[in-house]
């Protein structure tokens, strides 16, 4: 059992029973994944920052990135169907655990100027997205190595049926929203 799944068990979840008044265990909100997503536009005319890019975001989770791919071709992109225009990494349980602790104890306090995330991004059912500028901010990245900064979509799926108890999740969990 990892560190923050440990502080859910033992104070979260009976916090989060408490304050919404739930009658079974079964129904108190977890999280259930998270992904990663890294969209490198600029990969049309250089496939290498693709392969940097699946590279960089293997090593921040954990967990081996997948290519994704155009689905039609874009003439005006000059984009063509079947060409790699990004990465992505779906995370569940421990290592899930791990990248939402190291998100919040190491790479968002690393953020300059960071005054808090803001809470909008939440879509209306308890899961919440947020993006990321850059990718240095992991600890994993060497910053002389980097060609280009890459920004990448973080996704927290819970099992909240509101954005009220999914952000009161997030916020026992570490999650620095702005106040």
């Amino acid at each position: 059992m990892t560190r923050l799944e440990q502080i859910y068990a033992e104070k979260v979840s009976p916090e989060l029973q408490k304050a919404f008044g739930y009658k079974s265990p079964m129904e108190i909100p977890k999280l259930v994944k998270i992904s990663v997503n890294m969209g490198l536009g600029e990969a049309i005319q250089n496939q290498k920052l693709v392969e940097d890019g699946m590279n960089e975001l293997t090593r921040i989770t954990g967990q081996k990135a997948v290519i994704t791919r155009a689905k039609k071709a874009i003439a005006q992109f000059k984009l063509r169907a079947g060409l790699g225009i990004g990465c992505r990494v779906t995370l569940r349980q421990d290592r899930m655990w791990d990248f939402l602790d190291k998100l919040v104890t190491f790479a968002l306090p690393r953020v300059r100027d960071f005054r808090g995330i803001p809470d909008r991004g939440f879509d209306g059912r308890g899961n919440f997205t947020m993006g990321l500028r850059e990718h240095t901010i992991f600890p994993e990245i060497e910053i002389d190595r980097v060609d280009k900064v890459k920004g990448m979509n973080v996704t927290i799926v819970t099992t909240a049926r509101t954005d009220k108890e999914g952000k009161m999740l997030m916020e026992l969990l570490g999650m620095p929203f702005k106040k």
